[in-house]
């Protein structure tokens, strides 16, 4: 019986191995120009767990160029953003709902004058004038959460948010390019800035359920009066202030539920309102409160799909959306985002664009790699995206690189 056992374990380990080293292979040759730099600078990123400035990177072991290879290879390199998104969804496993989650956030550099293309951004940290505003760049993210639990967010598409465009236009224009690559039912999740008019507007013809917060302070309407006939037809009925518990019309469901981490908590459920500026797209209100603590916030979530929600699972999913959260502080602190400090747009986006690919590696890696704590850390059993990379040196001197070794120059 262990025997059976071990012979499985060690099945399933080499076949992990296998697809890793075909993701790697795949995704090599989507690089474009400067591709074999590029590959040792990921290997080199997931094995250094920090540092100062962006040319150290060059001192890593598996980095077997010159450090002006490292400005090389970006400054050249052109990696096929969405041939690689193609990719990343042929390892998403088809499940009876695909949930992803989008937001944005900002590459701050207040002090590069001379780079084209910055903007005004919302971080969360105060910036210019002790207000959440900083000069950078913008980046939206799509991301795929394969978990009920944990901070693993898998990016299907991280890009620059141009100055011509809103994040709100470009998490749009990202959403429909993923939709269209994945079978079968997709639901998307966004914090209060998406649960808004133009992101309704924007999303309209996606196929996809949506499930998104709305700010405590909205003011949402009931469908209006049948036409009596004469005189211009109402677009709203009755106001639903969510601040105002008056003006609430009972609900359509209600339940109660027990939560072993927050308690017990009641949510409701209301039909057929909408947004004072997408009259034309109803949706429906789903509130969450917890009776254990009334003080706590409420949570007001808006519903665009078929059919109803389960009232007793749709707050849970929701939840998720904060992984992508959890990715954006690894992206700076482990993968070395915003340490660069590059001097032109099309540097930057290819650096980011190797973002999504180095998530990928690590979330096909959780598996095989051994954990290897610091001696202050406890062991894990279920890997987080820091642990894997912190494991992934010795992985990589199994694996390989598809890079070929460089070759000398001169006579």
């Amino acid at each position: 019986m262990m025997e059976a056992k071990s012979s499985k374990s060690k099945s399933f380990i080499m076949t992990s191995i296998e697809n890793l080293k075909r993701f790697r292979h795949r995704s090599y040759n989507m690089l474009g120009n400067g591709r074999d730099a590029l590959f040792d600078l990921m290997d080199a990123v997931i094995t250094t767990r920090s540092v100062s400035s962006f040319v150290e990177l060059s001192m890593s072991p598996v980095f077997r160029r010159e450090w002006p290879s490292l400005y090389a290879s970006v400054q050249d390199g052109a990696p096929r953003r969405e041939k690689l998104m193609r990719e990343y969804v042929q390892h998403i496993p088809a499940s009876e709902m695909t949930i992803l989650a989008g937001d944005h956030t900002t590459w701050a550099r207040p002090h590069a004058s001379t780079l084209k293309d910055r903007g005004y951004h919302h971080q969360p940290q105060p910036g210019i004038d002790s207000k959440p505003v900083a000069v950078g760049h913008g980046y939206s993210t799509i991301a795929w959460i394969p978990e009920t639990e944990g901070s693993w967010a898998l990016p299907l598409l991280h890009e620059r948010i141009s100055s011509d465009a809103t994040p709100l236009q470009k998490a749009a224009s990202q959403l429909s390019l993923v939709c269209a690559q994945i079978p079968g039912s997709v639901l998307f999740l966004g914090d209060s800035e998406y649960g808004s008019a133009p992101f309704l507007k924007e999303t309209a013809d996606i196929d996809c359920t949506k499930l998104l917060r709305l700010r405590p302070n909205r003011v949402l309407y009931h469908a209006p009066p049948e036409y009596q006939g004469y005189g211009r037809p109402h677009k709203h009925g009755t106001p639903f202030k969510l601040q105002d518990s008056s003006t609430w019309n009972s609900s359509e469901e209600k339940v109660t539920v027990e939560d072993p981490k927050l308690g017990r908590l009641q949510i409701q459920r209301w039909e057929s309102l909408h947004l004072r500026q997408a009259a034309e797209h109803p949706f429906t209100l789903i509130l969450v409160e917890r009776l254990d603590l009334p003080e706590s916030k409420p949570l007001w979530l808006m519903w665009l799909g078929k059919g109803n929600p389960n009232l007793t699972t749709i707050w849970q999913k929701y939840l998720r959306r904060f992984a992508i959260e959890h990715w954006y502080r690894f992206l700076r602190q482990r993968l070395h985002w915003t340490c660069p400090q590059f001097s032109t747009p099309e540097q930057t986006a290819c650096w980011s664009d190797l973002m999504p690919l180095l998530t990928w590696q690590l979330w096909l890696a959780r598996d095989i790699v051994q954990d290897c704590p610091l001696p202050w850390q406890k062991p894990m059993t279920k890997l987080t995206p820091g642990r894997v990379a912190n494991s992934f040196a010795l992985l990589l001197s199994r694996i390989g690189s598809p890079a070929p070794d460089p070759k000398p120059r001169g006579k």
